[in-house]
């Protein structure tokens, strides 16, 4: 099996994004780090927006919760100051915006479920739940939260 490697895909991590509204991007709870829910947004913008099954494809959502992970993983990142420090990824919430008949949530979740295996190895794999919703922040398709396992504490600051 795959060890935590920060270098097992070319992009590892996204963007820090800064939050958008009155909310704490991580928090520390002992060895938990929290991290906020993430929207996909890379590179100063969304470049996917709307409702997946009726806006988006199937690829496209899968794209846009792989672009959420990677977020996620840059905040890690942030906060512990090398994703070397995370054990494990606990649990992932992937919601994702839907047509009223689109049925495959599971399967949009799956592109950041890969992605943060891909970077972290056996730590990436994690429980999780998919969730359909009408809308979220901003139009983005997909937003994903995460709570994980680390070596305990914050980054040092020097």
């Amino acid at each position: 099996m795959p060890e935590n490697n920060t270098t097992a895909h070319h992009q590892t991590t996204g963007e820090a994004v800064p939050p958008f509204a009155n909310y704490l991007p991580y928090r520390f709870e002992g060895d938990r780090l929290y991290i906020s829910g993430q929207v996909a947004f890379s590179n100063g913008e969304f470049p996917l927006r709307g409702r997946v099954g009726s806006d988006l494809t199937l690829e496209q959502g899968q794209q846009a919760a792989r672009i959420c992970a990677l977020n996620v993983l840059a905040h890690a990142a942030e906060a512990l100051g090398s994703l070397d420090r995370v054990k494990a990824i606990v649990k992932m919430t992937a919601f994702v915006s839907t047509a009223d008949d689109f049925f495959s949530h599971h399967l949009v979740a799956d592109g950041a479920s890969r992605a943060f295996v891909e970077v972290l190895g056996t730590a990436g794999e994690h429980s999780r739940s998919a969730v359909g919703v009408p809308r979220l922040p901003m139009n983005s398709p997909v937003e994903v939260e995460a709570v994980l396992l680390t070596d305990g504490g914050q980054a040092s600051t020097n």
